[in-house]
């Protein structure tokens, strides 16, 4: 394993995060999840990213348990807030009230006295930025959290946030985008605000949620148990990628994986740590054997001529537009 700075903090991660979205509580069982984390954590993967929504809270209080009795100051913990976790009004976005109750409830899901990383999951349109930045900041003050950090923001709001917690001196030092080969819209403006702020991005779904690993072939049925058959979130989610052109074009990347001595799923994860702004790398898995196969992407240099192979394999479908972060804003309190 290879470690990184968190941007320019002195956090240091390991170059591939574990990440249990749509998976712990949800897609597969405990049994298997804390397999999957032991998988992990065997790979030298010492950073771990949840969220309070996953699974309705489940999957917080399955990492929870999975890493109880492992030396708390060896990991880095990151969890998110924003997504509805209870009926109430106030069960939801970032106000004051939400944020303080929603850190506690973290903490005691995940067994822990404090989390390295509190995340902001999306920005929140109807709270006042400066109440949100308030809150992060008692909760750093507090030592319940060390860093805090955003995701999926556009750079405008990244910008705003961290002259906030500059006022606040608080360690804004993160975003949490999606990222991939295939899925590029940071490239243009987040990434650049990003670096400008010395703020590292941990980027999540970097095969495309399963799409660059090649299993998916144009012209036939997905793969019995996979993510495109998953009907408690991962079908809609992959459902983007899963047409002709883009599968055919996903093909093409078997023999460049090959000759790099590579599986495609570890060239997809090597590709997005070529990015010097990437701080790390989150994969997932339902089996033991899928972590360790994609930690073997850490570390790996891509030379400019395959990366270059890369681009242009995928350029007629790689989705580019710096417009589309804003898609990630609700419009809505959720």
């Amino acid at each position: 394993m290879e470690y990184r700075h968190l941007g320019r903090s002195g956090l240091i991660i390991s170059e591939i995060a574990y990440g249990n979205w749509l998976t712990h509580g949800s897609q597969v069982e405990e049994d298997a999840a804390t397999a999957c984390v032991r998988a992990a954590l065997d790979a030298g993967i010492t950073t771990f990213d949840t969220a309070d929504v996953y699974a309705q809270t489940r999957a917080e209080s399955v990492l929870g348990r999975a890493l109880k009795g492992e030396r708390r100051e060896g990991l880095e913990i990151f969890t998110k807030v924003f997504w509805p976790t209870g009926p109430g009004h106030n069960d939801r976005g970032l106000s004051r009230k939400h944020l303080r109750e929603s850190i506690d409830n973290s903490l005691r899901r995940l067994q822990t006295d404090y989390v390295d990383l509190y995340q902001a999951h999306r920005f929140d349109r109807f709270t006042p930025l400066e109440e949100t930045m308030e809150a992060f900041a008692d909760i750093v003050h507090s030592g319940k959290a060390h860093y805090i950090g955003v995701s999926e923001w556009t750079a405008d709001q990244i910008r705003r946030a961290h002259a906030l917690a500059r006022e606040l001196r608080i360690p804004l030092v993160s975003n949490q985008p999606q990222y991939s080969a295939l899925w590029r819209i940071i490239e243009g403006e987040v990434v650049p605000a990003c670096e400008e702020l010395g703020i590292g991005q941990v980027v999540f779904s970097p095969i495309a949620q399963g799409v660059l690993t090649g299993k998916y072939r144009p012209g036939q049925e997905p793969p019995a148990g996979s993510r495109a058959t998953d009907d408690k979130g991962g079908a809609s989610m992959i459902g983007r990628y899963m047409g002709d052109e883009v599968l055919e074009r996903v093909q093409l990347l078997e023999p460049l994986a090959a000759d790099a001595g590579l599986s495609m799923a570890q060239l997809a994860v090597a590709w997005v740590l070529q990015n010097p702004n990437v701080s790390a790398a989150i994969v997932g898995a339902s089996r033991p054997e899928q972590v360790a196969e994609n930690a073997k992407a850490a570390g790996v240099r891509l030379g400019a001529d395959v990366m270059a192979a890369i681009d242009e394999a995928l350029a007629p479908v790689a989705i580019t537009d710096p417009k589309r972060v804003q898609d990630n804003v609700p419009p809505q309190r959720p």
